[in-house]
């Protein structure tokens, strides 16, 4: 379940289907995603063909997710939810 955004883009996205803020090139694959992380309980179950989902390094542990080139979507994890969405531009 998702428990929490950074990147008020994709909780516009989320709670509303659109979004100004991210462009639109992106806004698909990033309601894809979104929908997974609502029903995945835990992080490996973002491992999709076509995710490049891994790890991060850090603390606390972060997660990410290929959206384009050099955008991801990261998260943190705790118990059955996904918390901190972000939406960024990783170069």
């Amino acid at each position: 379940m998702i428990g929490g955004f950074r990147h008020k883009g994709l909780e516009e996205i989320y709670l509303t289907g659109k979004t100004r803020r991210i462009g639109s090139d992106h806004a698909r694959k990033c309601i894809r995603i979104l929908q997974l992380l609502e029903v995945a309980g835990r992080p490996e179950d973002m491992s999709v063909a076509g995710f490049r989902f891994h790890g991060l390094q850090g603390n606390p542990k972060r997660w990410s997710v290929w959206v384009t080139a050099n955008y991801r979507i990261t998260f943190a994890w705790s118990g059955e939810n996904a918390l901190g969405i972000d939406f960024e531009d990783y170069h």
